[in-house]
């Protein structure tokens, strides 16, 4: 019987695969797999009592998934929509305008530092920005300058792409929102931002080294001439220079004065409002407009955080599915650090697609199978997954904001893909192995 239900269990997972890949609502998908991963362990142990199970009722297996598992995101929601009101302020005072359009200004006339430049600025900014909507913003910033001195259109997205997943390496809000996934692991309630910092650094630097070079030498084999094109006179205000140091502020006030996340992001939207003079007026102004700013924020992440309801209830319902893969598919995972490490770091494309390896997909039954398989801590566990989740998954075609990139841009989804295959792979299988030695667990 068990055999019988993880066969059911990787057809489901199959469907899935295709749902995504046909570009369907995800939130719907992953209630629907997060119902099917739920019943079909309930049917089966019924049928033939699994010891995975032992002392658990069908009801308690219901409340897990249903009730406990989203309540679990509590905090991660509260912290995305802080974040959220943060990069808003970011957006609404000119503050990432200004920083983008400056970084430009250093790059000279040259196409290639420019767009080194703008990569690492690009990077900082979203160590503090998160969300589909923030993406958008600073990409119709970002592209139109980079398309404007002759950088090919799939070039120029696929570096600003790696960019962002860059800064995402070390955004404490996409921190909270992935190491959820590892509260069920051996250490995963303990695993802070600060534990994970000093990878983050190292992913991001190299995330930005690959991306940048890979982009050079995309640009060096089209041969191209570059012009410059005219553009109008346009009256464009700066924020305050001593604003520009507002996106950089949560990290530096987590790391350095190990402030809580959230006191951070109050602290640097307060900065930024003051030195912007988004805080003149009346009390009663300064209410109203820290109110609209907060509201448009959380409207910005309000389909994120349905999505992430459903994700941990395919999350939680992935612990009960874990036994039955583990029958089935169990003796190919292998069990030595470097081997795992070596496997993803290859099979890193496997993301795209929300495929296996994606944790923001079908990667949570392979999460629980990996965690229940090796009991490995999730100081291992997490940049393990992290690396190939961020350093591959984010250039794929449906994450929401490179799916509007490439259809507002015009760009082939073939062409980004070919761009993006060789570099990502390469980040991934850098990371992996760079886990290995900081953070081999035997």
């Amino acid at each position: 019987m068990d055999i019988i239900i993880g066969i059911l269990l990787i057809c489901s997972f199959a469907g899935m695969v295709t749902y995504c890949i046909k570009g369907h609502n995800l939130m719907i998908g992953f209630f629907i797999m997060a119902t099917i991963w739920t019943f079909l362990p309930i049917i089966g142990n019924m049928l033939s009592p699994n010891a995975a199970f032992d002392g658990l009722t069908v009801n308690d297996m219901l409340r897990q998934v249903y009730q406990t598992a989203p309540e679990k995101y509590g905090a991660s929601v509260m912290n995305i929509f802080l974040g959220a009101f943060f990069g808003r302020i970011l957006l609404d005072t000119g503050i990432a305008a200004t920083i983008i359009r400056k970084s430009v200004e250093l790059g000279g006339d040259n196409p290639a530092i420019i767009l080194a430049i703008v990569n690492v600025i690009s990077g900082f900014i979203f160590t503090s920005m998160t969300g589909g909507g923030s993406v958008i913003a600073i990409a119709v910033i970002v592209l139109p300058i980079l398309f404007s001195i002759g950088i090919p259109k799939v070039i120029a997205f696929f570096s600003f792409t790696g960019s962002v997943a860059a800064g995402i390496f070390l955004n404490p809000i996409n921190f909270g929102q992935y190491s959820a996934f590892f509260l069920n692991s051996n250490g995963g309630a303990e695993y802070t931002y600060n534990d994970y910092f000093p990878f983050g650094m190292l992913a991001f630097a190299v995330m930005i080294v690959i991306v940048s070079v890979a982009s050079m030498f995309y640009l060096k084999m089209e041969s191209l001439t570059y012009s410059w094109a005219a553009t109008k006179n346009v009256e464009v205000v700066d924020a305050p220079g001593i604003s520009l140091i507002t996106p950089f502020l949560p990290v530096v006030g987590v790391i350095v004065f190990k402030l809580p996340v959230i006191l951070c992001f109050i602290i640097a939207s307060i900065y930024g409002l003051w030195v912007c003079g988004g805080l003149k007026g009346s009390f009663r102004d300064i209410s109203r407009t820290i109110s609209r700013i907060f509201t448009e924020g959380v409207k910005d992440m309000s389909a994120l955080i349905a999505f992430w309801i459903t994700l941990a209830m395919f999350n939680d319902a992935a612990v009960y599915a874990a036994p039955y893969f583990q029958t089935i598919i169990g003796g190919i995972i292998p069990i030595s650090p470097l081997a795992l490490c070596i496997m993803f770091g290859i099979l890193a494309p496997l993301t795209w697609f929300k495929g296996p390896l994606s944790l923001i997909g079908s990667g949570a039954a392979l999460l629980a199978v990996v965690s229940q398989t090796t009991n490995y801590p999730t100081t291992f566990l997490y940049p393990l997954f992290a690396s190939v989740l961020i350093g591959m998954a984010h250039f794929d075609i449906t994450i929401s904001w490179n799916a509007w990139g490439l259809g507002f841009n015009r760009i082939n989804s073939t062409d980004y893909m070919k761009v993006a295959l060789i570099p990502g792979t390469l980040i991934a299988l850098v990371l992996e192995i760079a886990n290995f030695f900081l953070n081999n667990p035997l």
